[in-house]
């Protein structure tokens, strides 16, 4: 029997990232090198940003996206935010949620 041609538009998501990410995807590995190497830097970080006004977007997710640019050779800031706004596996490696907002490049 064919099944019907219909999409679901539906109002909740209930998708973990973690659990779509292949267990032997080599971004894993990048992904963890990374983490660790960032959170060497996190006193550096803390002390280049004020302890008062707007938050920012975290250092660690600007270096995470970076990587990405590179690894996979988008060719601009706005082409991954766009990328990013579909691509699970580049929120992944981010660390953006599925529901949070990609951030103007």
């Amino acid at each position: 029997m064919r099944g019907a041609d219909e999409t679901s538009g539906s109002l909740f998501s209930y998708v973990d990232l973690e659990g779509r990410i292949p267990a032997r995807h080599p971004l894993r590995k990048i992904r963890q090198v990374v983490n660790e190497a960032l959170a060497s830097l996190d006193a550096e970080f803390e002390a280049l940003y004020s302890d008062f006004g707007r938050s920012s977007i975290p250092p660690e997710r600007l270096i995470r996206a970076s990587l990405i640019q590179i690894l996979f050779s988008i060719r601009s800031e706005r082409q991954l935010m766009e990328q990013m706004e579909y691509n699970l596996l580049f929120r992944w490696f981010v660390g953006l949620g599925i529901d949070d907002p990609v951030w103007v490049p």
